[in-house]
C-alpha cells in the first residue's frame, strides 16, 4: 500500500481510480483560466440527473467532442454539428444538454468580453477568495449556497442553461471557489495550507448532497 493509498479522503471519492485521482488532484483547487471553467460547466451540465462518475468516465469523449473545450470553436458549432454529436457514444447523447453547451459557449464569451474574463466574473461571487468551510462529515455539505443561488440566477439571466443552484454549487466546489473537503481529508490541510482563506462556516443543519456525487 502506498502512502497516498493510506490517507483519509472525503467519502464520496470511494475507490474508483478516476474518482480518487479527481478528488486528489483537482476538486477544490482554485481555477483561474477560462477554458477550465468552461470545461466544468459543460461536464456539470451533462451530469444533471446522473452521477459524477458517469461523466468523469466520459471526460475524454467530451474533450474530443467539444474541441478540447475551445470556447470560441464550440460557440460556432452549427445545428449539423450538434446532430453529429448526438450520435457520439463518447458523451451523453441528450439533445437539450448538447444544445445548451453550445449556447453556453456563446454566453460565456459575452461574459468574458464584459468582465475581461469569465474567471474575473465568477470569482466576484465569492469576493475574490475561496470560501473555506469546516465540515466534519460529508452529510453536512450542502447542495447549494447563497453564492450558488446568486450565480445561478445571474447566469440564467445571461442566457445560460443547465445552471441551477445545485449545478452552480458543484462548479464552485470543483473549481476551488469553495473548499468543501471535510476537515479530516488530507486535501483539506493541503489546500488550506496553500494560502486559501475564507469564512470557516460550520453547520450541522444543512442538507446532505444528493446521491451520485454532487458534492464534488
Amino acid at each position: 500500500m502506498s502512502e497516498r493509498d493510506a490517507v483519509t479522503r472525503c467519502e464520496w471519492a470511494g475507490t474508483d481510480p478516476d474518482m480518487v485521482a479527481y478528488h486528489d488532484t483537482e476538486w477544490g483547487v482554485p481555477v483561474h483560466d477560462d477554458p477550465t471553467h468552461f470545461e466544468f460547466l459543460v461536464l456539470e451540465g451533462a451530469q444533471a440527473g446522473l452521477s459524477w462518475s458517469t461523466i468523469l468516465h466520459r471526460r475524454a469523449g467530451y474533450t474530443k467532442a467539444f474541441a478540447g473545450f475551445d470556447i470560441a470553436k464550440v460557440a460556432r458549432f452549427t445545428p449539423a454539428k450538434v446532430e453529429k454529436l448526438l450520435g457520439d457514444t463518447g458523451i451523453i447523447r441528450n439533445r437539450a444538454k448538447v444544445e445548451s453547451a453550445v449556447r453556453n459557449a456563446r454566453a460565456f464569451l459575452a461574459v468574458a468580453e464584459e468582465f475581461g474574463s469569465f474567471d474575473a466574473y465568477v470569482w466576484g461571487f465569492v469576493g475574490g477568495r475561496p470560501i473555506v468551510n469546516s465540515w466534519r462529515r460529508i452529510g453536512q455539505v450542502p447542495p447549494t449556497s447563497p453564492e450558488s443561488e446568486a450565480l445561478s440566477k445571474d447566469l440564467r439571466r445571461r442566457g445560460f442553461g443547465f445552471v441551477g443552484p445545485t449545478v452552480c454549487y458543484a462548479h464552485l466546489q470543483a473549481t476551488g471557489l469553495v473548499n468543501d473537503h471535510v476537515v479530516s481529508c488530507f486535501r483539506y490541510a493541503e489546500l488550506t495550507g496553500s494560502g486559501a482563506s475564507g469564512r470557516g462556516r460550520r453547520s450541522g443543519s444543512r442538507p446532505a448532497p444528493r446521491a451520485g456525487g454532487r458534492a464534488r
